[in-house]
């Protein structure tokens, strides 16, 4: 773990792994639950986690690279369910690299139980890891001026649903109906970092 000094008040900590930065993440809000950490924002990314707003940057880096993480605990709450057409475009290609069906990608990956790692790219895009490494899959050589929102799709070792309609990369292999962002709902975003997904197939796949 390295903790490098962002500005006057912000702490940026690396890490050498998603899941150590989840943890990292869900031991740093267990503590400013508790009280025991004054900080104004804490932002989980791929293997860092920033903190801004703190009032002693330098006392928590000291503490934070001396002291041990404990791993996630399971979360009581239960998983939010998607429901999902397997019709994505790049549902073939998917299939031929993880060397498998069409449907078996299908019923792979609505057998998974993801996790939100981290959120960016556009508001309620959540990066969602779980799929074991073997079915990591490239990026498309050339990204699609329009991916529409609802899309499901895989890029390295992340599941992730576009929002809205925006350019994008990434393998889609099927469809949501869910709104996965609305500023009128409290809280806007459907997923936050650490919870739990699972994808229902609907429909024929």
């Amino acid at each position: 773990m390295r903790a490098l000094p962002v500005g006057d008040d912000a702490l940026l900590v690396e890490v050498s792994s998603g899941e150590e930065a989840q943890a990292l993440h869900t031991e740093l809000l267990r503590r400013r639950a508790e009280g025991t950490l004054s900080v104004r924002e804490i932002v989980p990314a791929a293997r860092t986690v920033l903190l801004d707003g703190l009032a002693d940057p330098a006392r928590l880096a000291s503490e934070l690279t001396t002291s041990e993480v404990p791993p996630v605990p399971r979360r009581a709450r239960a998983a939010v369910e998607l429901p999902v057409r397997y019709d994505g475009p790049d549902l073939a290609d998917v299939a031929a690299h993880w060397g498998v069906s069409p449907r078996e990608v299908a019923r792979i990956h609505a057998g998974t139980e993801f996790s939100v790692a981290f959120c960016g790219f556009a508001p309620g895009f959540g990066y969602l890891t779980g799929l074991p490494q073997r079915y990591d899959v490239p990026r498309r050589a050339t990204p699609r001026t329009a991916v529409p929102a609802g899309a499901v799709a895989l890029a390295g070792p992340y599941t992730g649903v576009y929002p809205r309609s925006s350019p994008g990369g990434w393998q889609l292999i099927g469809t949501t109906d869910s709104v996965l962002w609305d500023h009128t709902r409290v809280p806007a975003a459907l997923l936050s970092p650490g919870t739990r997904v699972r994808f229902v197939p609907v429909g024929s796949s």
